[in-house]
């Protein structure tokens, strides 16, 4: 599909960006995540979507092995370069989709996904592949941005992610999450929702947005509903965007027996 040669193609040229980006290295979330986890280390753990490895980073020296699959070879390589300078040495790297995961049937005790869905274009088919190759009673923890309730708040910022990242498919929002999520088969134990603070400039420069574009974005933003600016925090200083407030969520959920 050509949005997945669009997330290829846009993770490919800014694969060193995603490994030091801030949010994605340092985020609260990824704490909390390893610690709903709760590993024994015996754990054969799948990161879907590794991106720049943080994931797999954080939780290769507490597991017994970690597999770190992504779509887009350069973060791969990216990643492998981050976990292994870091004394890793029980992660494998494989490219793979996460719509359609190279791997058998009951492998993994325990799959993470954080910070990618919003890149899937069929996301069903995702949650599907996780539920599959997950042991009976293996756990699922997802970590995402997601949209807000309300059509036009979630119109607003799917619209200004797509606009800045190409490769964006769709946040979903909190319900829909736990409806496909049970619907397929899993039990949600925890859910935690995060605020997320955006500095526009770093935002659009890791997409390596052209000057005219992220003007265009801007424009886009400055000119939006007051009910929108305050709903996101969007804050402007001298007719520019500086800041505004997104929210994630994270949640375990176990796949029934």
């Amino acid at each position: 599909m050509d949005i997945k040669k669009d997330v290829q193609k846009q993770f490919g040229r800014s694969a060193d960006e995603y490994v030091k980006s801030s949010g994605h290295r340092k985020g609260a979330d990824l704490q909390k995540l390893v610690e709903i986890a709760r590993v024994t280390g015996i754990e054969h753990v799948l990161d879907v979507a590794t991106g720049g490895g943080h994931t797999a980073n954080a939780f290769a020296p507490l597991v017994h092995k970690v597999t770190a699959v992504d779509l887009t070879p350069e973060m791969l390589t990216a990643a492998e370069t981050f976990i292994k300078g870091n004394g890793h040495s029980n992660v494998v790297f494989v490219e793979g989709d996460a719509e359609k995961l190279p791997f058998q049937d009951h492998s993994f005790d325990l799959v993470t996904c954080r910070i990618a869905p919003h890149h899937f274009p069929n996301v069903q088919q995702f949650v599907s592949e996780v539920h599959r190759v997950l042991k009976a009673n293996g756990r699922f923890l997802l970590d995402d941005n997601v949209a807000p309730e309300g059509n036009e708040y979630d119109h607003f910022y799917n619209k200004i992610e797509k606009i800045r990242d190409y490769s964006h498919f769709r946040a979903w929002k909190k319900t829909e999450w736990i409806n496909m999520l049970e619907q397929e088969g899993f039990e949600i134990q925890e859910l935690y929702r995060f605020e997320k603070k955006f500095e526009f400039d770093s935002w659009c420069d890791r997409m390596k947005m052209s000057q005219d574009d992220k003007e265009a974005l801007n424009e886009y933003i400055i000119n939006c509903k007051q009910e929108v600016k305050n709903k996101f925090r969007i804050t402007i200083q001298h007719n520019k965007v500086e800041s505004f407030l997104g929210e994630a969520l994270l949640l375990k959920a176990t796949k029934n027996s």
